[in-house]
């Protein structure tokens, strides 16, 4: 579970309803269901029109990913991986990695290490490696179009909501006391408009723009380490060469846990 998803929602919902408490609305006044209606239903209508179903139909999966870690090795386990690697290949020669081959759970990295071991070339390599990295970010950003269009439509149709209500308020001009509470209710639509919009679905296109960026920064250093391993690099030089993609604090961690090592 990626906690910083439900932690910001929360957060988001506390802010709007203690904000409401403290200038003195009701939190009834959100149970609108024309708004409500307007809102969700509009928006999703607007996606829907704006997409192709290949891509409405990732939706689940999306949400998925927007609450969930992502399930791939992090730059610090991989590594010591790449290090152990390149012991063996320095040692036993590169076929000796065909045993880890199956051990493998990551198909990229998989794919990458196999292609190693059949003997293909370095520029072979990595020009497979990198259009496969170039084809998930196209997919990656498609994924997160669909809710930065989703948070431009919303507050749009937060305003036709408004207008909506005031069309319906200003048809009962006779009672004064019906109108305020009608001309109230119209601004819900707007409210839930720009709540959706800024709270949810553009922050959730960021989040998929941020865990995209974070794969494709772990599929470089799987490259580099595939085509370390290849050259016959040194195991301490492919450690210090993919320490290189940390933060200063972890890579200086790192590498004096590689020193304690070595001694």
């Amino acid at each position: 579970m990626d906690k910083t998803t439900i932690i910001g929602i929360i957060l988001g919902i506390i802010a709007v309803g203690f904000g409401m408490y403290f200038k003195g609305v009701s939190p009834s006044v959100l149970l609108n269901p024309a708004a409500f209606l307007i809102i969700i239903v509009g928006t999703a209508a607007a996606v829907t029109i704006a997409f192709p179903m290949r891509d409405i139909k990732r939706l689940p999966k999306l949400f998925g990913v927007i609450f969930k870690e992502q399930k791939i090795p992090t730059i610090e386990e991989l590594i010591p991986l790449f290090v152990e690697w390149a012991n063996i290949a320095r040692r036993e020669g590169l076929l000796a990695l065909e045993a880890k081959v199956a051990e493998i759970d990551d198909p990229f990295l998989r794919n990458g290490l196999s292609l190693a071991i059949d003997g293909q070339t370095q520029d072979f390599i990595r020009d497979v490696m990198s259009e496969e990295i170039a084809a998930m970010e196209e997919r990656h950003q498609a994924n997160a179009a669909i809710f930065t269009q989703a948070g431009t439509y919303a507050p749009t149709l937060g305003v036709l909501g408004a207008v909506v209500g005031l069309i319906a308020a200003l048809g009962n001009m006779d009672n004064v006391t019906e109108l305020g509470h009608a001309i109230s209710a119209a601004f819900v639509a707007t409210l839930l408009g720009i709540f959706t919009g800024y709270v949810l679905w553009h922050p959730f296109a960021n989040k998929l723009k941020q865990k995209s960026k974070e794969e494709v920064k772990v599929r470089q250093v799987m490259i580099e380490g595939v085509l370390s391993i290849l050259e016959g690099q040194a195991p301490r030089s492919i450690e210090q060469k993919l320490a290189s993609y940390l933060p200063e604090k972890e890579r200086k961690k790192l590498m004096e846990q590689g020193e304690a090592k070595d001694e």
